[in-house]
């Protein structure tokens, strides 16, 4: 039976999510690069992504700091409104340890032009973070009414800390609480989820576009992926695919985009050199060391990037035979 709970007032929109990478200056203190950061932006948008998300795990957020998390949304929201697209959805990670730092966060992010907010659970001390933690923890922040809230499931990088279903569907209730990102890869979640709220009371979104048509089918939302970085019109392809019903077609294209994320799965290293390699050329970023993870993470090793170039490869031609988008004037 479906829930009686309200329409959000602002929903996230449904498609494909880019959790978009950091590119850095070839210097001692790999400055963030915002010129480059800007050309990036602009290939995303242009390229029919329906949002992007900043300073998320493939960011390397954590290696960010406050003021590059901020510059980096006004560069992206210039980018957007530079092409025309005004109203585009920018998501910005907002996830602290305490409710004091996220509200900071959340605050500086709302004022730099995020219009949602991305937020996973506390984890520090995982063992305290139980059933009532969470919900107060996510309440108190969505209480502020600062950015309505996504939230952000990814037990492998939260000490394991794993948000329900029961969990998420009590805090869906919340009238500034608008959606999930299931980087849990369970899609256990997004059925039970969506058999008790519709996409406008509370969207589900997988975490990586490899599951991207069984979320969809199980009534979810669209997804958050980093292959966008390097194939962003082929993912976003896929979901005009399966909205369009031509279920065939996304099956097949589904198939060759989970053969080519497994490179992303491999961490942020394998993604961004493979962003420089594809997606680098298209966007008009041709410094490698653009790309590089910043220090002291290392790039992948030659055997890795040889292999991440394989298994992507087939993916190269759809790419290119697609067209930008365009803003509706």
């Amino acid at each position: 039976m479906g829930s009686m709970v309200p329409a959000k007032s602002n929903p996230l929109p449904p498609g494909i999510f880019c959790p978009v990478i950091s590119l850095f200056k070839s210097t001692r203190q790999q400055e963030v690069d915002y010129e480059a950061s800007y050309k990036f932006f602009s290939y995303l948008i242009r390229s029919g992504v329906d949002g992007l998300v900043l300073a998320g795990t493939t960011a390397e957020a954590v290696l960010l700091f406050p003021p590059e998390r901020q510059e980096l949304l006004r560069t992206a929201r210039r980018a957007a409104v530079d092409l025309g697209f005004d109203n585009y959805p920018l998501v910005a990670g907002i996830s602290g340890q305490s409710v004091s730092e996220t509200l900071r966060l959340a605050e500086e992010a709302r004022q730099a032009g995020a219009d949602f907010g991305l937020l996973l659970p506390p984890s520090y001390w995982p063992k305290a973070v139980t059933k009532d933690v969470l919900v107060d923890f996510y309440t108190e922040i969505a209480d502020s009414n600062i950015l309505p809230i996504v939230i952000y499931s990814f037990p492998a990088i939260c000490n394991g800390v794993d948000m329900s279903s029961d969990v998420m569907a009590t805090l869906a209730q919340h009238p500034n609480i608008v959606g999930v990102k299931l980087t849990c890869g369970n899609a256990g979640k997004v059925t039970r989820l969506t058999h008790e709220y519709s996409h406008e009371q509370f969207g589900v979104y997988a975490g990586s576009s490899d599951w991207l048509i069984p979320c969809l089918s199980g009534g979810g939302s669209g997804c958050v992926t980093g292959v966008a970085n390097v194939f962003p019109k082929t993912t976003a392809k896929l979901f005009s695919l399966w909205k369009a019903g031509q279920t065939q077609e996304a099956m097949k294209l589904q198939g060759l985009i989970a053969l080519a994320e497994r490179a992303c799965k491999e961490g942020i290293a394998p993604t961004k050199f493979a962003t420089a390699h594809f997606a680098g050329p298209w966007a008009g970023v041709t410094d490698t060391e653009t790309f590089l993870p910043r220090r002291p993470y290392k790039p992948s090793s030659q055997a890795i990037q040889d292999w991440v170039v394989e298994v992507m490869q087939p993916l190269v031609e759809i790419e290119g035979s697609l067209p930008d988008v365009v803003a509706r004037k």
